[in-house]
């Protein structure tokens, strides 16, 4: 059984080894133009750059994302950290409310390049 140990570390060594070269690359993709571009329409049809950019940020783990919160319908939003946990409430990130379900999509986009440049 050692050898499954040692498998077991390349694996988790080579998935590391991936992400982190995959983060180098999607740092590239962070321009102001996508920035825009997902300003204006953060819901459908992107440029590939941004298509790349938002599968990244979907595909991480629960524990790692950022969700929305309604706190009147049609005209208070807020967002949350995601615990990744079943039974434990999302953290509030901060105390600013947004104005709209658009405007706070945008804000969860700018946290996830945030993140991903300071990563």
């Amino acid at each position: 059984m050692p050898n499954a140990t040692k498998i077991q570390d390349r694996d988790e060594l080579f998935k590391q080894t991936f992400e982190a070269k995959q983060r180098d690359f999607l740092r590239t993709l962070v321009t102001t133009e996508v920035v825009e571009e997902h300003r204006l329409a953060p819901c459908g049809q992107h440029s590939e750059p941004l298509d790349r950019l938002l599968l990244y940020f979907n595909r991480r783990p629960l524990s790692e994302r950022y969700a929305i919160l309604t706190v009147e319908p049609f005209k208070a939003y807020r967002m949350v950290a995601l615990s990744g946990q079943r039974g434990v409430p999302p953290k509030e990130v901060d105390d600013k409310i947004y104005p709209s379900h658009i405007d706070a999509q945008h804000a969860v986009f700018l946290r996830n390049v945030q993140e991903l440049l300071e990563s």
